[in-house]
């Protein structure tokens, strides 16, 4: 039975996460910056934006193309990159002891929708375990190509 609400879930948790990073209580740029110094001048407005732009798209192709194979396949790489953020900022949280902005979203929403929305999709024969697998593959190893994009832009930066 298609849950066609479970389709737009990815958009509606990209939306209030972003709330949560910088409009309320915001602040994820200026935290970002203090948390990973090294990477500073990579992390501008600009930068936010595009790059929250793009996934905001990302996440309504993923539901625009519910119903079809292709679209299975994308909600699941954006769960897995949503779930991956999640605990990102989990991990930052316990490494600074200090509160993140975006880990209530990313711990409360973001993993709980990937695993509930992967079993739905996995039970109800609409994604096989070799596709959810390879969902995982590209989405979970977000945080790596972001912090290596970072680095790059950063040395870029320098000359």
């Amino acid at each position: 039975m298609p849950l066609t609400w479970l389709s737009w879930a990815p958009l509606a948790a990209a939306s209030l996460h972003m709330v949560e990073e910088f409009v309320f209580p915001g602040g994820f740029a200026a935290w970002e910056r203090r948390y990973r110094s090294d990477i500073g001048r990579s992390l501008t407005n600009r930068y936010l934006v595009i790059v929250n732009v793009l996934f905001l798209i990302l996440c309504y192709d993923a539901a625009a193309m519910r119903g079809r194979p292709a679209g299975v396949a994308l909600w699941l790489t954006v769960a897995a990159l949503q779930a991956a953020n999640g605990i990102w900022h989990l991990l930052a949280v316990l490494k600074t002891r200090a509160y993140s902005p975006g880990v209530v979203t990313g711990m409360l929403v973001y993993v709980p929708l990937a695993a509930f929305g992967t079993m739905h999709y996995l039970r109800a024969g609409e994604a096989s375990v070799p596709t959810a697998l390879a969902a995982l593959a590209i989405g979970g190893p977000y945080q790596f190509w972001l912090n290596a994009l970072h680095r790059w832009r950063t040395r870029r930066a320098r000359t």
